[in-house]
């Protein structure tokens, strides 16, 4: 005999909605906020990429 609980049996592959809140304004605000950050990681990380491929050490 199985027993489910009701949080078992929403759709785990939809992911919260954690934005809904959010004005249109805010959203973009937030959406430009986060862009930023991801192109700042992307960044750094490349850096770090060609300072860790470099033959000089």
């Amino acid at each position: 005999m199985s027993f489910t609980l009701p949080d078992e049996t929403k759709d785990k592959n939809t992911p919260p909605n954690y934005e809904k809140d959010l004005s249109s304004n805010e959203q973009k605000k937030h959406d430009s906020e986060v862009r930023k950050r991801i192109d700042e990681l992307l960044e750094k990380k490349r850096l770090k990429d060609l300072l860790d491929n470099s033959e000089d050490w």
